[in-house]
């Protein structure tokens, strides 16, 4: 599948050293200004070649809108936009065309479709992640509408949390050819009760499919997540109260703003984990496609840390899931909410 969602929907093409990537997106609600230097500045975020802490690959990652917007404005109809690919340097794969590179999707790639496009990983790569935070903008828009926000942190690498440590420690890596992996935390802000359901498409699990669906990204949990194993039910139990207006809350938050695959109101609170990139710089034991032995020696440009650049991924990723469920849901007396 290319497609992500069910009435706001992505569908996503390209691959990393073709002559561009793009997506269409459809559902996008008509009447809603496009506001391009928003859209920019989402993709400056995510885009390569702006830190030493990243790939020096230098992309200006500039959309092209090519329908689905009239006057700036949505029309409602599919929004079809291209990113044109203009730093490839394929040359860099050569000496990967006929070998799998450890923990890659060379393997299966071939396994699968019996081809596969060795230039940077071809569709494989995150360099298509461009494209989903364009679509992540867009449903940021359609938010921004009804006040809600999603916003993401890198909140740890490695064993640090610090900011200043964590990037010590990206640069240490990358100095010894190495890489190392990291956790982006994220929260939804003014989404309202009731969206998702009670048990084949819970809000939580649609969440972590979006999160897991990214490169790399190896790790999922909500709330108090893995932590919550260390308390008991009395320490872990979200109490409801009400608030000096009168509205229903609760005291604490460990339900990470999901009560039974339903959002209940409060902020919307997770995690992602991203394993280190695969691609390092130091020399590697691998084998052919032919099964035989061989020494791995990486070229290109990569990232050492891929959590650094997967902050505006999830956040793409997690408006879009948000927009999807606002669309589809509706109360007992069939009101959107």
């Amino acid at each position: 599948m290319n497609t992500f969602g069910t009435l706001f929907r992505l569908t996503t093409f390209g691959e990393s050293h073709g002559p561009a990537i793009g997506g269409v997106v459809d559902g996008m609600p008509a009447g809603i200004t496009l506001d391009l230097d928003f859209i920019l500045s989402e993709l400056q975020r995510r885009r390569p070649g702006k830190s030493d802490l990243t790939t020096s690959r230098n992309e200006p990652d500039t959309p092209e809108f090519l329908s689905g917007v009239l006057d700036g404005v949505t029309t409602g109809t599919p929004i079809g936009f291209i990113i044109r690919n203009r730093d490839q340097r394929s040359a860099d794969y050569d000496s990967l065309k006929d070998l799998y590179r450890p923990s890659h999707a060379d393997y299966t790639y071939d396994i699968k479709y019996g081809i596969r496009d060795h230039r940077g990983g071809g569709r494989s790569s995150a360099r298509e992640t461009a494209v989903r935070v364009v679509g992540g903008a867009l449903a940021k828009l359609f938010l921004r509408e009804r006040n809600i926000t999603v916003s993401a942190r890198l909140s740890q690498v490695g064993d640090e949390t610090e900011p200043a440590r964590m990037e010590e420690l990206i640069r240490t890596v990358k100095s010894e050819g190495d890489s190392i992996g990291g956790i982006v935390s994220c929260v939804v802000k003014g989404c309202p009760a009731g969206l998702g359901e009670p048990v084949y498409d819970k809000l939580h699990a649609a969440l972590g499919g979006a999160m897991l669906g990214i490169n790399a990204c190896h790790g999922f949990d909500y709330g108090a997540g893995f932590e919550g194993v260390g308390m008991k039910g009395s320490e872990q139990n979200d109490v409801f109260t009400t608030d000096e207006k009168g509205n229903i809350t609760t005291l604490t938050n460990f339900s990470g703003g999901i009560q039974g695959g339903i959002s209940n109101g409060q902020d919307i609170c997770f995690r992602a984990l991203f394993k280190p990139t695969a691609t390092i710089m130091k020399e590697q034991r691998s084998i052919t496609q032919n099964g035989a032995p061989t020494t791995l020696r990486a070229t290109g440009r990569h990232d050492p840390c891929v959590a650094l650049r997967a902050v505006p991924v999830v956040e793409a990723m997690a408006a879009m899931t948000i927009a999807d469920f606002l669309l589809l849901s509706t109360n007992n007396r069939g009101n959107i909410l």
